[in-house]
C-alpha cells in the first residue's frame, strides 16, 4: 500500500500566489513566514529572491516537519535597481513614471522544500514587461482605480495593469504575478506529485 503524499503548503499568505496554485487543482493549505525581507548588502535581485523563498519555507517548515513547502519572492527591477512594493500612491506614481517606454525585470524567486527529507529545490524565474510610454495623467488614473501598492512594480498584470504595457517576454506568465507554475510543477513531479 502506497503511503500518502505529504501535505503541501504554500508559505504565503498573498491572495494572488493562492489563486494562482489553485490552477494546479492539488489540495493545500497556507501559511505565513515570518522572515526579514531586507536585502543584504551587495546582494543580486536573483541572490535576493532565491534566498527568500528559502527562507520562506523554512520559517514555515518549523510548524510544518513533514510537507511540501512552497516559497515564492519576487522584486523588479530597471537598470539592475530594484523596485519593491510602492506601500503608497506617491511611490506608486514614482515607479510608473520610472518604468515608462523602459523594460522592467521581474525576478520571482522560488522554493520547494521536503521538510521531512531536507531536499530543497530553489530557482529564479526572470520576466520582462516592456512599458508603453505612459503619461502622468494614464498613470494616475490607473493608479486611482487599481491601487497597486502592495505589487512589486507597482501594477496588476492579472487587472488593468495588462494596459500599461508594450509587450511581455518570459517562459510563464504566472511568474508575473508571483509564482511560476510551470517550474513549480517539474519541482513537485520531482517529488512525486504528478499533475495532472
Amino acid at each position: 500500500m502506497d503511503a500518502s503524499p505529504p501535505p503541501i503548503i504554500l508559505g504565503s499568505t498573498s491572495p494572488f500566489r493562492r489563486n494562482l496554485l489553485k490552477k494546479l487543482c492539488i489540495d493545500f493549505s497556507t501559511a505565513a513566514p515570518d522572515i526579514d525581507e531586507q536585502a543584504l548588502p551587495n546582494e543580486s535581485s536573483v541572490e535576493l529572491v532565491s534566498r527568500l523563498a528559502f527562507e520562506k519555507s523554512i520559517a514555515v517548515s518549523i510548524h510544518h516537519p513533514n510537507a511540501l513547502i512552497i516559497g515564492s519572492d519576487q522584486v523588479a527591477s530597471i537598470d539592475q535597481q530594484i523596485l519593491g512594493k510602492p506601500g503608497n500612491r506617491e511611490n506608486a506614481i514614482d515607479q510608473l513614471l520610472t518604468a515608462s517606454g523602459r523594460c522592467v525585470t521581474f525576478y520571482t524567486g522560488l522554493c520547494l522544500l521536503n521538510s521531512f527529507s531536507g531536499r530543497k529545490q530553489v530557482r529564479c524565474e526572470t520576466f520582462r514587461v516592456h512599458f508603453r510610454s505612459l503619461e502622468r495623467h494614464q498613470i494616475e488614473r490607473y493608479i486611482d482605480q487599481e491601487k497597486p501598492y502592495s505589487c512589486a512594480g507597482s501594477f496588476k498584470s492579472e487587472g488593468l495593469g495588462i494596459s500599461l504595457f508594450e509587450r511581455l517576454e518570459g517562459d510563464d506568465p504566472n511568474s508575473l504575478i508571483g509564482l511560476p507554475l510551470i517550474q513549480l510543477v517539474r519541482m513537485l513531479g520531482n517529488e512525486g506529485i504528478q499533475i495532472p
